[in-house]
């Protein structure tokens, strides 16, 4: 049943609102880089695609697109085509002087320094739990354009708290050590205290990077669910994210009367490994009730990370308190995956040499059974698992949620009025 309340935003008042946005940040003329989110991320980015492709041809010297991957996987010529939604014939003809690029975060030679945050201003943004400088190294292909036009979803998110505005920046296309902040910065502060959360340490310290960018910024927000596009917030500042975090907090944030003991929690068939999948963990983790398992059901996946998955190997899953406690031990790996550790572990403790976690994990996936336990999480065969079953007989205490990932779960006794 649709949304009566929040309609979707029709095509026709995506193509008005961008005329708008054109003539009044005066853009005729200029060399425009967008940057994208990849096929992770639920956006209508080939409409975008389109109505920018007509309102620009022949009013500016250049419209190309920058996917920002973080760490993701580069994505190959037919996913290229296929997040902007064109055919490899029609890139080859009809949009021939469109450059469509991968963020290569996997080559030095892709990134250029803009300067850096001084230790006293991390520490302060990130409310003391870091004592560090950072440099700031960002994509060099955008010192190319005159202006960036991030377009990409506002979801909550688990390491800032939002997604959206400045984050398709970091860690959407800078260099791994700044990233290795961020998200360490998100797993100190942990999930719990930090997803749906509009004002974090990690969303201040990645504001104040933004502001080196010596390359002036329009932010197209889009808010999403699962019927379409409910919101186009369209600026040059702060105020633009801000009406698009207020509606994704209405729309991407539902809740709950009571916390869970058992949930299965269906990943998206748009995860393909568990880096990405495990966002069907942390948006499901705040209605878990202590001592709770949580299975994340997903056969489709079969690997826990195509960039990082040697890593994890190495150093498995655990929570922050285990790291902090061995920190000699684990300080030569990058702070980034270390941060997915712990998020993917949850909440927890570490005393006396044994591990607690808040909540126990199960992988039902194409995960094998022997690496999951190497990777000190629970394991679950598929094939076993019905959750139509589920729905059908659920318990007193069990829940299942469908198509998980986006939607962040809250019990209403933490919702503030």
């Amino acid at each position: 049943m649709k949304n009566l309340n929040y309609p979707i935003v029709s095509e026709v008042q995506v193509a008005e609102r961008l005329e708008t946005a054109f003539n009044s940040h005066r853009l005729a003329g200029k060399r425009i880089l967008a940057i994208i989110p990849d096929n992770t991320r639920s956006a209508p980015i080939d409409l975008f695609f389109r109505e920018l492709h007509a309102l620009c041809r022949g009013r500016v010297r250049a419209l190309d697109y920058l996917v920002a991957l973080g760490t993701h996987p580069v994505l190959t010529e037919g996913e290229l085509c296929r997040r902007v939604g064109i055919t490899s014939r029609e890139r080859d003809e009809t949009y021939r002087d469109t450059g469509i690029f991968n963020h290569r975060w996997d080559l030095k030679e892709t990134f250029v320094s803009i300067g850096a945050i001084p230790r006293d201003e991390i520490e302060r943004l990130s409310r003391g739990m870091l004592n560090e400088s950072a440099e700031v190294l960002i994509n060099r292909i955008v010192l190319g354009y005159d202006m960036l036009l991030i377009i990409g979803p506002v979801f909550p998110h688990e390491i800032a708290g939002f997604s959206g505005s400045n984050k398709y920046l970091f860690p959407g296309i800078c260099e791994l050590g700044f990233t290795d902040v961020t998200h360490w910065l998100g797993a100190l502060q942990t999930n719990l205290e930090t997803i749906g959360v509009k004002d974090t340490p990690t969303r201040s310290i990645i504001d104040r990077a933004a502001r080196l960018v010596p390359v002036p910024i329009l932010y197209c927000n889009l808010v999403v669910d699962e019927e379409g596009l409910k919101g186009l917030f369209i600026g040059e500042d702060a105020a633009a994210w801000e009406r698009a975090v207020e509606l994704s907090s209405r729309l991407n944030i539902r809740y709950v009367d009571r916390p869970f003991k058992r949930v299965l929690s269906v990943a998206a068939e748009k995860y393909d490994d568990f880096w990405t999948g495990a966002k069907a963990f942390y948006k499901i983790e705040p209605i878990m009730e202590e001592g709770g398992e949580l299975v994340v059901y997903a056969p489709h996946i079969r690997e826990i990370s195509k960039t990082h998955g040697k890593l994890f190997e190495e150093i498995g899953f655990h929570v922050k308190e285990y790291f902090l406690a061995n920190w000699k031990n684990y300080d030569r790996y990058p702070r980034t995956v270390l941060a997915y550790s712990s998020l993917v572990k949850g909440a927890g403790t570490y005393a006396g040499g044994v591990e607690t976690p808040r909540v126990r994990l199960t992988l039902a996936s194409g995960v094998p059974k022997g690496q999951c336990e190497r990777f000190n999480i629970g394991y679950a065969d598929p094939q076993g698992i019905s959750p139509s079953d589920w729905e059908r007989g659920e318990p007193e205490g069990t829940k299942v949620i469908p198509n998980a990932g986006e939607v962040l779960y809250k019990v209403k006794e933490s919702h503030d009025e």
